[in-house]
């Protein structure tokens, strides 16, 4: 499963970038562009839990999407989540689209498998991406649907992109029903929360999960095509790996990627010294024979 040149993209693929907004909480999110805040009663971290120890995706194929759950179109719209079910598959995306790292990497995904599938937006499949952070606008959904149309490269089929805001009860209504579970922590004024795309049915019904950032357009094609007929795919291995951690000495995030690239890459200087090892062990035992 692990290949050298996946090595770095398998480190992200499941990665969680530090952000969250507890389902059972109302954190307190001062303005746009919080800023972290000191952790003034634990400046060592030991005795408060990090808040990656409650974040996952929990499988839920066959779960019904609250279709009546009113969000705002990339252009300011009230629309309800149903108007983009009943017709086809429907793609979908939680992100919010001033996360500084993961959720570029799980849209850069998507827009990747997009480019190879043979099938078009707004015709075979259409592709929803809701913003789980409550504060974000239309304005900021237009200008990401506009980075992602551009690299998409046909804009012809803007009409099946959808890019939504939405308040936070809309938001919550969604994520539970597809097992999203993500938290805020005001320290480092992140979210954090794990990566992953979801297939749905015409009806609106979980379909299949690809977890991380790069999917298989192979399988994403078996997907949309089961999902078309509203058939309900079998559960996948869930793969989460933390790209950030808390670190209780510096008292703040650090990237944990580093320390597996780092694994990675002393697992890859020993095997090639493994094989040059071997390689003149057995030249070494083929002049011996030659000269016996």
């Amino acid at each position: 499963m692990i290949r050298g040149k996946h090595i770095s993209g398998l480190v992200l693929t499941a990665c969680v970038a530090v952000m969250t907004l507890s389902a059972d909480s109302n954190p307190t999110l001062n303005g746009p562009h919080s800023q972290p805040v000191p952790d003034l009663l634990n400046m060592k971290g030991g005795d408060r839990p990090t808040p990656l120890s409650s974040v996952t995706i929990e499988q839920r194929l066959n779960s019904q999407l609250p279709l009546d759950a009113v969000f705002r179109d990339e252009h300011g719209n009230s629309v309800e989540l149903g108007s983009y079910f009943g017709k086809r598959p429907v793609v979908l995306a939680l992100v919010y689209y001033e996360c500084p790292m993961l959720c570029t990497q799980i849209l850069n995904g998507m827009v990747r498998a997009a480019k190879v599938l043979k099938f078009e937006p707004g015709k075979d499949y259409d592709v929803v991406a809701i913003s789980f952070d409550a504060r974000e606008t239309p304005q900021q959904a237009l200008a990401k649907k506009a980075v992602y149309m551009k690299d998409y490269g046909h804009p012809e089929t803007a009409a099946g992109w959808h890019f939504l805001t939405g308040d936070l009860n809309s938001i919550k209504r969604v994520t539970e029903a597809v097992g999203f579970r993500y938290k805020w922590d005001a320290h480092s004024a992140q979210f954090a929360h794990a990566s992953a795309i979801y297939v749905l049915t015409p009806e609106g019904k979980l379909s299949k999960y690809f977890y991380g950032i790069e999917y298989s357009p192979k399988d994403m094609r078996l997907a949309l095509v089961e999902a078309s007929k509203n058939q309900i795919g079998n559960p996948v291995d869930q793969i989460l790996l933390f790209c950030y951690h808390f670190d209780p000495h510096s008292a703040r995030y650090t990237v944990y990627a580093l320390g597996l690239l780092r694994i990675a890459g002393a697992a890859t200087f020993l095997t090639l010294g493994g094989f040059v090892f071997i390689m003149l062990r057995r030249e070494s035992r083929q002049k011996g024979n030659r000269t016996a």
